[in-house]
């Protein structure tokens, strides 16, 4: 999609009616075959894995798989060069790609159907890795082709309905398969789960045909074919941009696992030791900034050309990852670090809350009273905002409804203030976890209409697996220090520092924050400013994202007039 101005308001009638195109329709059934599979390889398989008596140091190892998604942006460019043969000419090249790769998943689960933990659970490893790259593949062909089939404006509705699907698909991987499981067994349930892959299919061969596919030339005149040559040389960049990958990957995971595993293999177990050692340590989220760093300063190394010399693989790694990015900043020009901050930070205030469930707790709610609300009642809004985010974007314009999503992300934020303020009531629970999901829901349908509308034709693919990883990133690393940032204000309170805070906890509820002597060393009241504390600083960077965003919509050409 080419970089497209700010869209023309429509009639309210007009935006829902973008929900019942054959486009949006389509992509329900393709966010329910990108998300069964994830869930049976990176969740109900650990299920699996531990009625078979496997241990848990075991089983958290095929979490790692899920790091494939994070370096996806590794690979797109080869999905937005490379022609399937023959499918290419039949389904188009999005297509063609997805329809691959969904056979590819199918194979995969029914392969894992049929092995036994206990005795297979290498080749299961082998296996669920296949599919995860299989999957991050299908990821990147069906963003591609929602951005290449239809224009901006129905990118919100696009992306809500892929949202709607792939909530479906998660219920069902995690109830139906263990529901199968008791009566017939295991490898009957994965044999069934790869049949309702066939779901998918159906989506792409009742999607319609993208826009014609661009695929951008690289530049390799006058470079003489040197097949030895270059093929050491294609070994040796493929290895360092590996080796790259898994450093990026181990620091957004904050587990070194699979990195240790690797040097201990080519016999350096003092370093894997240190390395492990250093994931745990106290400064550990330095080192897990410093490996990130790292990994993408490698990754540049391996794409780099060598000094004084153009060889075939040098230009070619060149000029797939680095093009999409100069083709980026050539349409933006000073507007695009901009534009790449928003990125970045619009959907941070919502990443940082990954310790709301020890909230609830600490407020004194139940295990089922938090189920119920957060995660019923809490997915249910979940998707009205989704709903509500694509009618926004068809009814007001892209850029004016990721403003609106910017604003009520911190305003959401700060009810969990209002919330920890409150005697136990259910219905209070109820509309802070309902407003919050809603906002979120909203901004992360108009975020993914926004990266989309940023691609360019040849480049799809590449750009937003790169505007994708860009945005989870700084989310990730950032996340990993919330409960460290309430305890550490907590302690502040308990030393008086926060006298202001811990005064409105002064007549606090009996039940609430009544275990944090206990479980955090610190009184009631302390925790509680902590929180507060907490709460004011995820809405401080979504203030920051509001104004790139208002700075962002007003350096945007404004839309052309309806014709």
């Amino acid at each position: 999609m080419t970089d497209a101005p700010p869209q023309a308001s429509r009639s309210f009638r007009a935006a829902l009616a973008v929900y019942t195109e054959r486009s949006s329709l389509v992509m329900v059934a393709l966010g329910f075959s990108a998300a069964l599979p994830y869930f049976l390889v990176f969740d109900t398989l650990s299920a699996w894995l531990r009625a078979s008596g496997l241990s848990l140091e075991v089983i958290g190892f095929f979490s790692l798989v899920t790091l494939v998604s994070s370096f996806k942006f590794l690979w797109a460019p080869f999905v937005d060069r490379l022609r399937v043969p023959l499918l290419d000419g039949w389904l188009g090249h999005r297509r063609a790609w997805m329809l691959v790769c969904q056979a590819l998943i199918i194979v995969g689960l029914w392969v894992v159907a049929g092995f036994d933990p206990t005795r297979s659970l290498g080749a299961i490893a082998v296996c669920a890795t296949l599919v995860g790259f299989a999957l991050a593949t299908q990821d990147i062909a069906i963003d591609a082709w929602r951005i290449e089939a239809a224009d901006t404006s129905r990118q919100g509705a696009m992306a809500a309905a892929y949202q709607w699907g792939y909530r479906v698909a998660m219920i069902i991987a995690g109830a139906v398969p263990l529901i199968l499981a008791q009566t017939y067994g295991w490898n009957f349930s994965y044999a069934v789960m790869a049949g309702l892959m066939l779901v998918g299919v159906a989506g792409v061969l009742a999607a319609p045909r993208e826009a014609q596919h661009v695929v951008r030339p690289i530049a390799t005149a006058g470079l003489a074919a040197a097949p030895a040559r270059d093929a050491v040389e294609w070994i040796a960049r493929l290895a360092v941009l590996g080796t790259g990958a898994l450093v990026l990957g181990s620091g957004l995971a904050a587990n070194a696992g699979i990195l240790g595993n690797v040097v201990a293999a080519l016999g350096l177990s003092g370093l894997r030791d240190a390395l492990l050692a250093a994931w745990q340590s106290d400064v550990r989220v330095w080192v897990h900034v410093g490996a990130v760093v790292a990994g993408l300063v490698t990754i540049a190394v391996a794409a780099s050309p060598l000094p004084g010399a153009r060889t075939r693989p040098g230009v070619y790694l060149a000029s797939a990852l680095a093009d999409p990015l100069r083709d980026f900043f050539a349409r933006h020009r000073s507007t695009g670090t901009l534009v790449l901050a928003l990125i970045c930070l619009y959907r941070i205030p919502d990443f940082v809350l990954n310790i709301m469930n020890p909230f609830y707790l600490d407020l004194g709610y139940t295990l089922v009273e938090i189920a119920e609300v957060r995660k019923i009642f809490g997915v249910a809004m979940t998707m009205f905002g989704v709903f509500v985010g694509g009618v926004a974007v068809a009814r007001y314009g892209l850029l004016r409804a990721m403003v609106i999503g910017a604003f009520a992300g911190p305003l959401s934020n700060l009810l969990f203030i209002w919330l920890a303020l409150q005697e136990h009531n259910l219905w209070a629970l109820f509309a802070a976890i309902g407003l919050d999901n809603v906002a979120g829901g909203f901004a992360g349908t108009c975020l993914i209409a926004y990266m989309s509308s940023l691609t360019s034709a040849g480049f799809t693919a590449t750009q937003y697996a790169l505007f994708s990883s860009l945005y989870a990133i700084p989310g990730r690393l950032i996340a990993s220090q919330s409960g460290r940032i309430v305890e550490h204000a907590a302690r502040l309170a308990d030393g008086g520092g926060l006298a202001v805070l811990t005064g409105l906890f002064a007549h606090r509820p009996p039940q609430s924050f009544a275990t944090a002597l206990e479980k955090s060393g610190v009184s009631p009241e302390a925790l509680g400013a902590g929180y507060v504390l907490f709460f004011l600083y995820s809405a401080l960077i979504g203030v920051f994202a509001l104004g790139l965003a208002v700075m962002v919509q007003r350096r945007t050409p404004p839309p052309a007039p309806a014709p």
